[in-house]
């Protein structure tokens, strides 16, 4: 339910422009809605869910999300979008703070934890994938300002109150939880203290830059597909999945390549093949006549290269999270899972918002040809970030000696 709310951001922003008027930069702040909401929710409301139980936060987090679902195509105005995604933010925090913790009650050792957590990933990937085409079955191709595409809304209320019913029942067991004072104030503080070290520094700019080339690609993507390759509107939308499908196949293959190919030189690949194909295909975006378009079938090839960059882009967040993650001490990986959700949230809004403010006064073509940029200092970072880690395991070796 919450991979399909949270990734319609894309199709919601054409949709906004379409039906409600909004300007590219104002429209691009329903990134920032749902991002932040999900950043202030895990940073400081995190530690107080074990507190309040499992049960209640999932319960919290699907009837909020329910009732922004009902209200939006009632009261049917960009306000109400907002404030859904905002919502959503929140709700999917509290979801999946709550879930992934769950996953301990549910498994007995590390194999049977990783399998279950990679389940919930997965079917996270299908609900991305459907997202799409729920949204897309939603839109008149030939009424684009219409409203009547926000009566999606009604069957994901309704697909939110089944799963709160289904948690309801559920038999989940409420945590013991040790009080201890002052520990949000001091876990603020441990996150701060963390994130001036100088590999951290790098490894957050790292975490904002990809974030900021995905976010900014893949939520501009489906008005790309609209007004730059003139699409129709539910053809946009569609083939807007096959980018969801290729960051979840290049995250699959990747765990596969990484057993013969160092991550250094891997993630370099990926982000030369990424600006090849990106300056490859955006040539191919001019002058497309798309009035014999039906459907995602007989699209323009420019339509499907962009997408494809998703498989390049795919492996990089896992693989730096997991290299920095894995060169901590265990005490201090929950501060910095604190810092990447922080930071990948600062990164998606800002690559949103950039993108349609350069979109709106350049045009798209020029909004994703500026996504070298951020690439290139991806390599700079991930030098510098390669760099450090490999002092860092140097000194704990010799520690150890």
């Amino acid at each position: 339910m919450f991979a399909i709310m949270l990734n319609s951001v894309g199709t919601v922003i054409l949709q906004s422009i379409n039906s409600f008027g909004v300007s590219k930069p104002d429209a691009s702040t329903l990134e920032g809605f749902k991002d932040l909401s999900i950043a202030f929710v895990s940073f400081f409301i995190a530690s107080f869910i074990p507190r309040m139980g499992y049960k209640i936060a999932l319960l919290i987090g699907l009837l909020l999300a329910a009732g922004a679902c009902l209200l939006t195509p009632v009261l049917g105005d960009f306000i109400a979008i907002k404030v859904l995604f905002a919502c959503i933010g929140i709700s999917f925090a509290l979801v999946k703070v709550s879930v992934y913790s769950l996953v301990g009650q549910l498994t007995h050792d590390t194999r049977s934890h990783s399998s279950l957590l990679n389940t919930i990933e997965g079917i996270f990937m299908l609900g991305v994938l459907s997202g799409y085409w729920i949204f897309s079955a939603y839109i008149d191709p030939d009424a684009p300002t219409s409203l009547e595409w926000l009566n999606v809304y009604y069957p994901l209320a309704a697909g939110l109150f089944i799963t709160a019913c289904i948690v309801l029942f559920s038999p989940i067991q409420k945590t013991p939880v040790v009080s201890q004072p002052n520990g949000l104030t001091q876990e603020f503080v441990e996150m701060l203290k963390l994130a001036y070290k100088p590999l951290v520094l790098v490894f957050v700019l790292s975490v904002f830059l990809y974030v900021l080339i995905e976010q900014g690609i893949g939520t501009w993507l489906p008005t790309f597909n609209s007004e730059v390759l003139h699409l129709p509107v539910d053809v946009s939308v569609q083939i807007t999945s096959i980018f969801a499908a290729m960051i979840a196949i290049g995250r699959l293959m990747a765990g596969q390549i990484l057993k013969f190919v160092n991550w250094y030189l891997f993630l370099n690949i990926c982000i030369a093949m990424m600006a090849v194909l990106m300056l490859l295909s955006l040539p191919l975006a001019d002058d497309i006549d798309a009035t014999a378009v039906t459907g995602i079938f007989n699209a323009p090839i420019a339509a499907y290269l962009l997408p494809i960059a998703g498989l390049m882009m795919a492996p990089i967040y896992p693989i730096i999270n997991s290299v920095m993650l894995s060169s901590l001490e265990k005490a201090k990986h929950a501060q910095m899972t604190g810092l990447i959700v922080v930071f990948s949230a600062l990164g998606g809004t800002t690559g949103s918002i950039i993108t349609g403010l350069v979109f709106d006064t350049f045009g798209g073509k020029n909004a994703f040809y500026l996504s070298l940029l951020p690439m290139a200092l991806l390599a700079f970072t991930l030098f510098f970030f390669r760099k450090s880690t490999n002092k860092l395991s140097s000194s704990t070796i010799q520690n150890e000696q």
